[in-house]
């Protein structure tokens, strides 16, 4: 694969695209998932439906649209969800299955006290996920890891040697404790399971830049605690 866009990245074996694109009022990282050698596509945490996202899933590239992966249920990453389900009723949308009622509850889903009024239409899962779930992305597996903390049903997405975190884990930091179902003792709990992976892996996290499991290893202030 050549030529490809600054803001693209190739990854595990050299047949994986991930797009980055931050969307929504808060900006949050939405990233589009492509398997080049079958041309299915995953879409992670849609937080908006705008037409830049929907110009980038009609990439010559792309030939099947399989899935709607989303990391928690907050409404900063799953506003968008709606809309591109309607556009494109062939993906599944998957959330964990503490998480499931944030799609129709904009108190779950923090819609109400961030952007009140923004909650117009509901989606419904087509996958709940659990921690152990495995599911297919061309010749590809992806993994389901159970992170709660940030939310009741974070969960990490691994595939190959890349970490969709969410806001589970960021550069440098970690996600919030303060909102309604989130718990410090479980996030941090999350944190080092996601530290005991063996080898390192590239981390997409649900806010600001990518980094490596490896550097928050040794960097992350959860090693400074989060009580």
């Amino acid at each position: 694969i050549t030529d490809l866009p600054k803001d693209e990245y190739v990854k595990y074996m050299d047949n994986i695209i991930v797009k980055t694109m931050p969307l929504g009022a808060l900006g949050a990282n939405c990233y589009i998932v492509t398997d080049v050698l079958s041309g299915e596509c995953a879409v992670i945490d849609p937080g908006d439906y705008t037409p830049e996202l929907e110009n980038a899933l009609r990439d010559k590239r792309i030939r099947k649209l399989k899935y709607i992966l989303l990391t928690h249920g907050h409404f900063d990453h799953i506003s968008g969800v709606p809309a591109l389900k309607e556009n494109h009723p062939e993906m599944k949308i998957c959330i964990s299955a503490p998480d499931e009622a944030c799609l129709n509850d904009p108190k779950m889903s923090l819609a109400d006290g961030f952007a009140p009024g923004s909650f117009r239409k509901g989606a419904k899962a087509d996958i709940v996920l659990h921690d152990g779930d495995k599911l297919t992305l061309g010749q590809n597996e992806i993994e389901v890891i159970s992170t709660p903390g940030h939310s009741r049903g974070g969960v990490t997405y691994k595939l190959g040697d890349i970490l969709f975190t969410g806001d589970t884990l960021f550069r440098f930091t970690y996600g919030r404790t303060d909102f309604f179902g989130s718990s410090p003792a479980d996030l941090e709990r999350s944190i080092y399971r996601l530290f005991a992976l063996k080898g390192d892996y590239t981390v997409y996290p649900g806010h600001n830049i990518s980094t490596t499991l490896s550097y928050e290893r040794e960097h992350n202030r959860i090693l400074r605690g989060i009580r």
